[in-house]
């Protein structure tokens, strides 16, 4: 006769003469008592266990005007903040176009930075990009890991501060579908985003529709690797092909700095609902999930720990998301940013 005991997370098969061989034991049924005292691992003094992630905002309202006719307006997908946060970290928005005393004041309180997706390449906000992309390289030249995610078109300005040519980069199709990454051949991904992501999703990473493009513009593989400012830099992982066979470099490692470009969406996955094309399986999400927690494991290393009251002053909890989602289209959730709201 066979029963059915159900415990805390945890369901086990029994029968009259034990339990079954397939049962996973509990830490009592496997010969520990559990008299001990628990056991509280020490923190570790290299890594910094409150990290905080900087997100640089974006010209506009991020739903072309329908939520705001404020033309000094700046946004943040929300999703942005929620895949940090999933990662384990804490936000502190970094909004573009106020005083650039202030901001790069907040710039001193974060642990690593995010440069988002849009449409902005020129002007301003290419400015604040570039200062900020350069004070990120000179803090991990000053011994600090300073940690830098450019998505899409954080990727596509990096690669033009890099490279010093606003006209590095190609049109490709790919504006609204899902595809899978080709790894380059012999790619060594030790010590990238990919390290932690089992095999088996790895594989699936090749064969199945697992990440999100939006993008307009991208670099082919041979204009890259013939640009030797790029070429030096970064190293290509893997890459991608648009809607009209044409192939496109996707995914990037600095050489020196613990710096990722992606040419595709991580955040959505998990956070972003407006478009049907966006995947959300089980093995998608954990495509989001692996990549917020390399990006914060690579925050943790740094040891920036500024005062907890300008901090607290700063996050992103000073602030409330607007729904935008009832339009179908575009993203669900913004931040919107019309005056500085700091405390220093």
């Amino acid at each position: 006769m066979w029963r059915y005991v159900c415990l805390p997370f945890l369901f086990l098969l029994w029968s009259d003469t034990g339990l079954a061989e397939s049962t996973i034991l509990l830490p009592s049924q496997a010969g520990f008592d559990g008299s001990g005292s628990p056991v509280y691992s020490s923190p570790d003094p290299n890594l910094n266990y409150r990290p905080v992630i900087g997100i640089l905002s974006h010209p506009g309202d991020g739903a072309s005007g329908r939520l705001t006719n404020d033309t000094s307006s700046t946004y943040i997908a929300a999703s942005y903040v929620k895949f940090a946060e999933a990662g384990g970290a804490r936000v502190i928005p970094l909004i573009y176009n106020e005083p650039e005393e202030l901001l790069f004041q907040k710039l001193e309180l974060v642990n690593g930075v995010i440069f988002t997706g849009g449409w902005a390449k020129k002007y301003d906000y290419f400015e604040i990009v570039k200062k900020i992309f350069n004070r990120a390289l000179e803090r991990n030249d000053a011994g600090e890991h300073f940690p830098v995610y450019g998505i899409c078109l954080g990727f596509e300005l990096m690669s033009i501060i890099i490279s010093q040519n606003r006209d590095i980069l190609e049109r490709f199709d790919a504006e609204d579908n899902a595809s899978s990454l080709q790894f380059v051949d012999n790619v060594n991904i030790d010590g990238t985003l990919f390290q932690r992501f089992p095999p088996e999703l790895l594989k699936k990473l090749s064969t199945d529709c697992l990440v999100m493009q939006k993008h307009k513009y991208g670099i082919t593989p041979a204009n890259f690797q013939g640009n030797p400012a790029l070429s030096s830099f970064f190293e290509i992982l893997t890459t991608c092909i648009d809607e009209n066979s044409k192939t496109y470099v996707s995914t990037v490692k600095a050489k020196r700095y613990p710096i990722t470009g992606f040419q595709w969406h991580p955040e959505k996955n998990a956070f972003e609902w407006g478009s049907s094309a966006i995947p959300h399986s089980e093995d998608a999400i954990q495509v989001t999930q692996h990549a917020a927690s390399y990006l914060v494991s690579e925050a943790r290393k740094s040891l920036n720990r500024p005062p907890s009251k300008k901090v607290l002053s700063n996050l992103i909890y000073n602030y409330k998301p607007t729904y935008c989602g009832y339009a179908g289209r575009g993203y669900d959730e913004v931040y919107i940013f019309t005056q500085p709201r700091s405390r220093f």
